[in-house]
């Protein structure tokens, strides 16, 4: 085998919009070519069900090589597969500039887009990526406590798994009436703020469809953070979902849709001197890799992209300024870190650990392992067993931690890790609140 790729990977834009990337013939050769050369790496088979699924498949051929495998089964492989990325910018060697120009989750991606287009995608993966018109419903008042009781309940839930392919043990986010949006109460004096080298020292907050409705407390402890730190507070003034879940699904058209809603709303803000922060990691990521990736001649695209950041990424920028309030009033002690799929790909380094850690007498284990939640995969009848078997070593590394705190970037992630220990005495806690407790606010 070649040695593989020393230079930094880099990104092909995604030909969404040439009529060649939903040819299945033209797709199956690709599929082939890649799935050969993973065949004789086998690097990534600590990493998602995809490559087991592939290697197992190639294992059990005739020819025991992918020359050997139905090519209908390919399909399999790019089922298991939910673009966490990890494998293009943590594990595979023969990324671009490599010639032999690897991506694997974007040739996932494009599998799943002309499974889409066929109209082969499953009506209940279009709703359960229907973030905003299910979130919407679930939230109003009275549907949301109905909704909430009918998540808990054995029977409901035992139905929804036979009607809709809902595994029946998975968790489920509740939501609230009372959104981040109808909650937040902020004094905005956009006169103060700090404007440092890399930051303007003012903030709008991308709600997120989840932290909006579902988690509304985390955009809160946000809040409660950046106001700590004299650093002038507003909402985007409306958003969608950022798009994420369907492109996830490969429905290209959707994704373009709520990008032309999200993107001028944030261009807005950021003509106006603000700085975006998300505080859910896949939207970032969203708004940082995937817009810019498909629209790459969108200049505002292109604008948002410099100007997102992640929460802690942004704190540490503040911190490098000189302007981070290290006036922390209590411990945390032991604290395990899962460390998020997609903050990790946006190549930031470990902000988070390095602002928790500055927490005195608090000891940061990070856990870099995927936690196989991904939104959908982790609730979907025929995976969510895989996803609890992806997240088992997250938990046993918890619970050998002894952690007297733990919790996830990404607050699906903490939710479902959670639900894996089932351990009652031990919740989940997102960063941005620990670091209220520390700053005892």
């Amino acid at each position: 085998m070649r040695e593989g790729n020393l230079e930094a990977p880099t990104r092909h834009a995604i030909d969404w919009q040439n009529p060649e990337y939903y040819q299945e013939d033209s797709l199956m050769i690709e599929l082939e070519r890649v799935f050969d050369l993973c065949h004789g790496c086998r690097r990534c088979v600590s990493l998602c069900d995809s490559f087991p699924t592939l290697f197992d498949l190639v294992d059990e051929s005739n020819t025991m090589e992918v020359d050997g495998v139905d090519k209908q089964d390919y399909w399999k492989v790019v089922d298991q597969c939910y673009l966490c990325d990890l494998c293009y910018m943590t594990k595979c060697p023969y990324t671009p500039p490599h010639e032999w120009n690897i991506d694997f989750p974007h040739l996932m991606l494009r599998g799943k887009a002309v499974k889409y287009q066929q109209g082969k995608t499953k009506t209940r993966d279009k709703i359960l990526t229907n973030t905003d018109a299910v979130g919407k419903l679930a939230s109003i008042p009275v549907v949301s406590t109905a909704v909430n009781a009918a998540n808990k309940n054995g029977l409901v839930r035992s139905a929804l798994e036979s009607v809709l392919g809902v595994h029946k043990d998975a968790n489920i986010p509740s939501y609230h009436s009372k959104t981040l949006r109808n909650s937040a109460k902020l004094n905005i004096n956009a006169e103060s703020a700090q404007k440092t080298d890399d930051t303007s020292g003012k903030v709008a907050i991308f709600a997120t469809c989840y932290g909006n409705r579902n988690e509304p407390e985390l955009g809160m402890d946000l809040i409660k953070v950046l106001e700590h730190n004299n650093i002038p507070v507003s909402l985007v003034n409306k958003e969608q979902c950022c798009g994420m879940p369907k492109l996830e699904l490969g429905d290209f058209e959707a994704v373009k849709k709520a990008k032309e809603v999200n993107i001028p709303e944030l261009v807005k803000c950021i003509d106006a001197g603000w700085d975006i922060i998300a505080p859910v990691p896949s939207c970032v990521l969203m708004f940082k890799q995937e817009l810019p990736l498909m629209f790459p001649d969108d200049v505002d695209v292109k604008k948002v992209q410099s100007a997102i950041y992640d929460p802690f990424e942004y704190l540490m920028l503040r911190h490098k300024a000189g302007l981070l309030n290290t006036d922390f009033k209590d411990p945390l002690g032991n604290v395990v870190l899962h460390s998020s799929c997609h903050q990790r790909v946006q190549n930031m380094g470990p902000k988070t650990k390095e602002a928790l850690s500055l927490i005195p007498d608090t000891t940061i284990t990070a856990v870099e392992r995927c936690s196989g939640h991904d939104g959908t995969y982790g609730v979907k009848k025929e995976t969510y067993d895989k996803a609890v078997k992806i997240c088992r070593p997250v938990v046993s590394r918890t619970q050998k931690a002894e952690a007297d705190y733990y919790g996830s970037d990404c607050p699906m992630a903490g939710n479902h890790i959670e639900h894996v220990m089932k351990n009652d005495d031990m919740k989940n806690i997102h960063p941005i609140s620990m670091l209220c407790k520390a700053y005892g606010i």
